[in-house]
């Protein structure tokens, strides 16, 4: 009996000791997944990931401010400033050609294109007209083009003689008591039916529309009704210019006092 007795206090006893095992186990496993408890600064051993959340911007200090250089802005091609020709004062003006026998013509400048109808007004006067402004070409001595326009069959035919001048030849431009020496250097056709033509007689640089000019030139130009007429050609706008203008083109050489 008393054997029996001693088996069954053992029997307890161990299984006393077992379950304290398993439920020292369990709370050891519980606290590893549990979030610490608030004032505990054990950290868990297993950390869930989490995104992490926007991060503020450090705000410059005012020596770093002072050292970063400020950003110049930029200018889009919408609004850059267009090129213009550095021009001469448009002004009247008297031209001289030694060589074919023209002396002082009155030049009349005047806001518009070469042969428009305030152009053309003006030539029916008898003397010449100098186009300036959008569409037109500069005053006497500018970097660009001097273009001047008078009738060559009529209006007393100022420019008769025009189409007779050769390379090398002088025109005398006076102005603002100065007189303007150009050098005749080539001979260029231009079609009042073509827009590239008419653009390219009052480019800035003659015959070459958006090239940047670099010196003074000038544009002498006047009809080549002869010449039309004698190949069949008798078209004409709506003020009677023919089709084609004869245009000697001359680069400045030397600018003096006028006497």
């Amino acid at each position: 009996m008393a054997l029996i007795r001693l088996l069954v206090v053992g029997a307890v006893a161990l299984l006393v000791l077992a379950v304290a095992g398993c439920s020292a186990t369990l709370t050891t496993s519980d606290a590893a997944e549990r979030p610490p408890s608030a004032g505990s600064t054990t950290a868990p051993s297993k950390v869930r990931a989490t995104t992490p959340g926007p991060t503020a911007s450090p705000t410059p200090t005012a020596t770093e401010s002072a050292r970063t250089p400020a950003r110049k802005p930029s200018v889009s091609p919408s609004t850059a400033a267009p090129h213009r020709s550095r021009a001469g004062k448009p002004r009247r003006a008297w031209v001289s050609i030694p060589s074919i026998g023209i002396d002082s013509l009155l030049v009349v400048p005047y806001v518009g294109r070469p042969d428009d109808l305030p152009g053309t007004r003006i030539q029916n006067r008898g003397i010449a007209a100098s186009p300036h402004g959008p569409g037109g070409g500069v005053g006497p001595g500018g970097i660009g083009n001097l273009i001047i326009t008078a009738h060559r069959t009529s209006a007393g035919a100022p420019f008769g003689e025009l189409p007779a001048l050769e390379h090398g030849q002088h025109i005398l431009v006076r102005a603002g008591g100065k007189v303007y020496d150009y050098v005749m250097t080539r001979t260029r056709w231009t079609s009042f039916r073509s827009k590239l033509s008419l653009a390219r007689q009052s480019a800035p640089v003659p015959g070459h529309p958006g090239r940047r000019p670099t010196r003074a030139m000038i544009t002498l130009s006047t009809c080549a009704t002869p010449e039309d007429h004698a190949r069949g050609n008798y078209w004409t706008d709506a003020l009677g210019n023919p089709e084609h203008r004869i245009d000697n083109i001359g680069v400045l050489k030397a600018v003096r006092p006028s006497r």
